[in-house]
């Protein structure tokens, strides 16, 4: 986790596409929305390394979204259970819990719902939201961070010495 952590920084300050971090930041907004451990959640996982984007950012994106999620659990909560009452899609949805394996994808849970529905609705606008950002942290932020006194002096500590260590051999 923590060499992940280091090589997002190395790409967010390097010369990775934008378009990759961007992408792996989205991804791990929309994993982190769906409540993890069911099969939805791992065939997601799964199908997201055949992508192109950078996982560091991926993993981040969801280690935020898991620690902000006591603040927004009951709002994808409440949408969920809009989405599966919706009279339009019934049918849909009558169709695919009667399908075979379709219901062990815990579809129609108010969370996994509520957190698939509003991750692919963030989807494409966190996408270019993190394409303006990423320029703007290279142009204007990074230089600050790093010639400011808490970063030099957090760049003396035995910890990140060992993770500068790791990143070079690679």
């Amino acid at each position: 986790m923590i060499k992940a952590t280091a090589k997002l920084f190395l790409a967010l300050n390097g010369n990775v596409k934008k378009s990759q971090l961007a992408a792996g930041f989205s991804w791990g907004v929309l994993l982190g929305l769906i409540p993890a451990g069911n099969i939805f959640w791992i065939a997601l996982f799964l199908v997201s390394f055949f992508l192109r984007h950078n996982h560091g950012a991926k993993i981040f994106g969801m280690a935020f979204i898991k620690l902000i999620s006591p603040l927004i659990i009951y709002s994808l909560d409440g949408f969920g259970f809009w989405f599966l009452k919706l009279d339009i899609l019934n049918p849909l949805f009558t169709t695919m819990f009667n399908m075979p394996f379709v219901p062990f994808t815990n579809f129609n849970n108010t969370l996994v719902m509520g957190g698939l529905v509003m991750g692919l609705i963030l989807w494409i606008p966190l996408f270019f939201l993190f394409m303006a950002l990423i320029p703007f942290y290279r142009n204007h932020l990074s230089q600050k961070i790093r010639n400011s006194k808490i970063a030099k002096s957090i760049a003396k500590f035995p910890l990140f010495m060992i993770i500068d260590k790791a990143l070079s051999k690679n």
